[in-house]
């Protein structure tokens, strides 16, 4: 899938475990994942030889689907967007950006993913081609047999990627290209309108053809493609809006020797949702009200701010644009 922009701190994704580095980006698993390939050891487990092949061969394709996200994240680093994060579904894999591209670039970074598995393909298919039929190591198994499996593979991920609909690099190559003569807004709302419509035949035809997982992908991608497109429109709104128009300008602060119960005295007759923690004109952290409750129940009432703050709260300058 393609890359997505994250407008936030690089926060682990939630429910994910691990954090293997490739290349300088974590990448994460998500529990969903994880349940995933341990429903599938179980029935290999059971299966017997048949089932072994089959397990090594998906787990050959999301190694394939991991390339396919690592190259995103360097092509992205080589425009200057850092990747926060990959993680791995059972679905596919996600790069997050921490910011989204230029235009210009957001064509490049997501045109990388398509075309290495293509070529991934394109090289299986060819070093095949050159050695021709090999003996098989059994009347089951054949090396052959399963690089070609491979090959063809990492050809559908590559051809289904490149389908112009959001969440796929599809649908940011399009907007890319139509950005380039309509601006980013309206080719957002475009390649988000094709998507969808791409997404209800894809619907039909599962409907038709009694296929749920197609009915299901069709579902994720009407979704996604919708999302896309209102995201965009809420951030066309606010550009030129700065932050000092959205933001609060009378609120209570705390101080970092003050108790946990002295902070719930002002949040009972506050709708205030987070405090500042302030030593004279100097911000400390932020303490929110999940992180206040928190604290009461692992701390007590009588422990400091201090130590149930967030150190590294988001800061803006008032100047700075919403969008």
């Amino acid at each position: 899938m393609s890359p997505v922009p994250v407008a936030a701190r690089a926060l682990p994704t939630a429910g994910t475990i691990g954090a293997v580095r490739l290349f300088g980006v974590p990448v994460r698993f998500h529990l969903s994942f994880v349940l995933f390939l341990g429903i599938l050891a179980l029935s290999v487990v059971e299966g017997g030889a048949g089932m072994w092949r089959d397990f090594v061969f998906i787990v050959a394709l999301f190694v394939s689907v991991l390339i396919h996200e690592l190259t995103h994240a360097l092509v992205a680093r080589r425009y200057g967007v850092r990747t926060l994060e990959i993680v791995m579904y059972p679905i596919g894999g996600v790069a997050r950006l921490d910011r989204r591209p230029r235009t210009r670039d957001e064509l490049w970074i997501a045109l990388a993913g398509p075309l290495i598995n293509l070529f991934l393909a394109a090289g299986l298919l060819s070093w095949l081609t050159w050695v021709g039929q090999r003996a098989e190591l059994s009347a089951t198994w054949s090396i052959d047999r399963f690089l070609a499996r491979l090959a063809l593979g990492n050809l559908a991920l590559g051809l289904f990627n490149l389908v112009p609909a959001f969440p796929m690099d599809g649908g940011r190559i399009l907007r890319s290209l139509l950005a380039r003569r309509y601006g980013d807004l309206r080719a957002t709302l475009v390649a988000s309108r094709v998507g969808r419509v791409l997404a209800v035949a894809m619907g039909a035809y599962g409907l038709v053809s009694f296929n749920l997982i197609l009915m299901f992908i069709a579902l994720f991608v009407y979704l996604s493609a919708l999302q896309e497109a209102r995201a965009h429109t809420g951030q066309a709104l606010l550009t030129g809006v700065p932050v000092k128009a959205a933001m609060v300008s009378e609120f209570h602060t705390l101080a970092p020797g003050d108790t946990l119960a002295e902070a719930s005295a002002i949040s009972v007759r506050t709708t205030q949702q987070d405090f500042p923690v302030v030593l004279g004109d100097q911000l400390l952290g932020l303490l929110d009200r999940v992180a206040l409750l928190r604290g009461l129940a692992e701390h007590g009432a009588d422990a400091y701010v201090a130590g149930c703050m967030d150190r590294q709260p988001l800061v803006f300058d008032s100047s700075m644009d919403l969008g």
